[in-house]
């Protein structure tokens, strides 16, 4: 599907393209996975595919498929780097729902009980501290 949206000079297009920086933790053929710069909770991670899309309504069906697969392995890592008591999975589509990115992403949040999470898109992190979270994640992942 193609999506007449999409800005190709969004900073996830410029990610994927290697024009901004990223703490990455994960990357195959389809997706990227990498440190959220403005994380709601210690270890929020991001994946996204590849594929130039705004959000599920244009994502082809089958990259979706794979950016799901790739979200379940980053989770997975991330809950194990982390001690997450729970994973939190949010995609948001459109501007109303909270969406500032439109390049198509899945945030992996770890959750703890009884701690909060801080606000979407409010203080960028310390990239030392990026940088260790990416760290954690790549070695559970085994990369």
């Amino acid at each position: 599907m193609s999506d007449p949206n999409y800005d190709p000079n969004n900073i996830f297009a410029k990610i994927l393209r290697g024009e901004a920086p990223a703490h990455k933790v994960y990357e195959d053929e389809w997706c990227l996975g990498f440190m959220d710069v403005m994380p709601q909770t210690p270890g929020h991670t991001l994946v996204i595919p590849k594929d130039p899309t705004t959000d599920v309504f244009h994502a082809d069906p089958e990259i979706l498929g794979r950016t799901m697969q790739a979200v379940q392995k980053v989770a997975t890592a991330v809950q194990a780097a982390f001690a997450a008591q729970g994973i939190m999975l949010v995609q948001l589509n459109g501007k109303a729902a909270g969406q500032t990115v439109f390049h198509l992403h899945v945030h992996i949040l770890p959750r703890q009980s009884g701690v909060d999470m801080r606000m979407h898109a409010q203080d960028m992190a310390d990239p030392e501290v990026l940088a260790d979270h990416a760290s954690r994640v790549r070695d559970a992942l085994g990369s």
